[in-house]
C-alpha cells in the first residue's frame, strides 16, 4: 500500500471520528433544548395531577361533613383503601343495624377495577363476620405480664 493511500485512509478515519463527535454533541444540544421547553409542561401536568389526587384524598375524608352526605359523620370510619368509608348505621344509638360501604368519587372519576370487584362481592352478599382469638399462650407470656 502506498504511503499516500495510508495517509488518506487515516485522514478519512479521523474525519469520520470528528464528524461522529460533532454530530453527537449537536444531537445532545438539540435534545437538551427540546427538553428545556418540555420539562415545565410535564412538571405542571404532574403538579396538577398530584393536586387532584391530594384533593381527592382530602375530600374522601371530609365527605361525611359535606352537604348531602346521608350518614352521621360519627358513624363513619375512614379506610381509604380498598373502600373509602365504612358506615355503621345506628352506632350512635348503640344499635348497629346496617354496615354500609361508601366509595367517594368526584368529577368524572369512575370505580377502579378493584372497587368494582368489591362492589360486586358486596352485592352478591359475599360478606361475612369472622372472629379471631389471640392464642392464650401469647397473651400470658411473661414478657406481656406486668411486674408488681
Amino acid at each position: 500500500m502506498e504511503p499516500i493511500s495510508l495517509i488518506l485512509i487515516i485522514i478519512f478515519l479521523i474525519g469520520l471520528i470528528i464528524a461522529y463527535k460533532l454530530g453527537s454533541k449537536a444531537g445532545a444540544f438539540k435534545r437538551d433544548k427540546h427538553w428545556e421547553g418540555e420539562i415545565p409542561i410535564y412538571r405542571k401536568d404532574a403538579i396538577m395531577k398530584s393536586r387532584a389526587v391530594l384533593g381527592g384524598h382530602f375530600s374522601e375524608q371530609l365527605a361525611p361533613f359535606l352537604p348531602g352526605f346521608k350518614y352521621s359523620p360519627t358513624e363513619c370510619r375512614f379506610m381509604g383503601k380498598p373502600i373509602d368509608l365504612l358506615v355503621f348505621r345506628g352506632m350512635d344509638e348503640k344499635d348497629i343495624d346496617e354496615v354500609v360501604f361508601v366509595e367517594v368519587k368526584s368529577g368524572k372519576s369512575k370505580l377502579s377495577s378493584q372497587e368494582r370487584k368489591l362492589k360486586e362481592a358486596i352485592e352478591k352478599k359475599k360478606v361475612r363476620w369472622e372472629e379471631y382469638r389471640i392464642p392464650e399462650d401469647l397473651t400470658k407470656h411473661p414478657d406481656f405480664l406486668e411486674e408488681n
